[in-house]
């Protein structure tokens, strides 16, 4: 089975590392102190605190699992390689909701990295997929589940 390419920016990068780290440390170190605590209640096959510590031990790992995953397979986008020539991942879009006429400002970044509180949408979510390779003043067409919107590219920086 082929990895998929994890599309990162340093930033995001940085932030796996550090999620990564504090599940291999700190994280493991807590759930054994709740399985040690939990062992000194005795008989195991009525003790429910060790179960949900040993269920947190095996979720803790799979989450480890995955992040080493994503870290395995990243690539960075690096600074100097996103030009504003033409939508990419990294760049800051402005954009004109031709239906509301809303300008909103969104980040693109790899699936890894979304936030929509701060804006920031996935190249492959179909807003972000539309406005791949587009270019300033261009009208863009996304299928939506409410039909087909239009958004005009105002700006493109990084």
């Amino acid at each position: 089975m082929e990895e998929k390419e994890v599309i990162l920016t340093q930033e995001g990068y940085d932030r796996l590392e550090k999620d990564l780290n504090y599940l291999r440390t700190e994280k493991r170190a807590e759930i054994a102190d709740r399985i040690k605590v939990a062992l000194g209640f005795g008989d195991l096959s009525e003790n429910s605190e060790y179960d949900e510590a040993k269920t947190a031990q095996a979720e803790n790992e799979v989450k480890i699992a995955e992040l080493e995953n994503k870290i395995r397979h990243a690539k960075i986008i690096d600074e100097k390689d996103i030009d504003t020539e033409t939508v990419q991942v990294g760049n800051i879009v402005k954009v004109l909701d031709m239906e509301f006429d809303e300008k909103v400002e969104y980040t693109i970044v790899g699936s890894t990295e979304v936030n929509l509180e701060e804006n920031k949408i996935s190249n492959e979510s179909p807003l972000g997929a539309a406005l791949l390779g587009a270019k300033k003043n261009r009208v863009v067409e996304v299928n939506a589940p409410a039909g087909v919107m239009k958004y005009k590219i105002l700006s493109i920086k990084k």
